[in-house]
This record gives C-alpha cells, sequence and structure tokens, in this order.
C-alpha cells in the first residue's frame, strides 16, 4: 500500500494554510479535497495544476503523479507564496499548503487563494468540501 505523502508543516507565524495542520489549529487548517470515484492522483493534481496556471502571477514550477510545487506572486509588492501539493492515495485526499515566504502575517491570502482552489475543484468534480 503507498504511503501518504507529507507537507512541510506551516511554521507558528499565520501567513501559511496546509491541509495537513491539525483540524484544531484553525488558523493553519483547512480540509483536504476528496477525490471523485475513479479520479487518479495525477489526475487531480493535473487539474489543480491547470487552475493554478489560470490564475494570474501564479505557475507552476515542477509538476509529477506524486505532487507539485508552484508560486504565486502578490500583488503589489510582489512577494512569493509557496504553493505544495500532493495526493493521499490510502484516503484519496488532495492535500495543500500555501505560505508566504516573507513577514508575519498575509491578511488571509494564503487561505483564500486555497480554499478558492479547493472550492472551485470541489464543485467542478462534484464533490462535498469542506467536509463536516
Amino acid at each position: 500500500m503507498a504511503t501518504p505523502a507529507r507537507l512541510v508543516p506551516c511554521p507558528s507565524s499565520p501567513n501559511c494554510v496546509s491541509s495537513q495542520a491539525d483540524p484544531s489549529d484553525t488558523q493553519h487548517y483547512v480540509a483536504p479535497l476528496p477525490l471523485p470515484a475513479g479520479m487518479s492522483s495525477s489526475e487531480a493534481l493535473a487539474a489543480l495544476a491547470r487552475l493554478i496556471d489560470d490564475t494570474p502571477r501564479a505557475r507552476v514550477l515542477e509538476s509529477s503523479a506524486d505532487g507539485l510545487r508552484a508560486i504565486e506572486r502578490t500583488r503589489l509588492f510582489r512577494f512569493i507564496d509557496d504553493i505544495d501539493a500532493c495526493v493521499d492515495p490510502v484516503h484519496r485526499l488532495l492535500h495543500i499548503r500555501s505560505a508566504s515566504r516573507l513577514g508575519v502575517s498575509d491578511l488571509g491570502v494564503n487561505r483564500r487563494r486555497v480554499e478558492g482552489w479547493l472550492g472551485a475543484l470541489a464543485k467542478t468534480w462534484g464533490v462535498r468540501w469542506p467536509q463536516a
């Protein structure tokens, strides 16, 4: 059986969100996205990559069947935010992490970005997100 991939944990600062953070950590946690029946890990990551590439100032740097790395530059000051994603093949969940490289607060930018992407994918895929 495949081992679930792990994302780098968020630092203590509030400028990071991750679906692999402890769910009780409301500052950093965002719910992972369940994959629809029959969708492979590589198909899920490819769909996320297309969504990222369609986002202004964002681009995928690396993509494979196991995960992807991307960046997005903030609109005003052009700061770089790092985005990483992977699929847990055991539980069939798309995990994502988005974090600012600099500063302490991101004013909720990373959370809004991730929730927007996951919400769009959930709607397209016809899956319930966030899960209660």
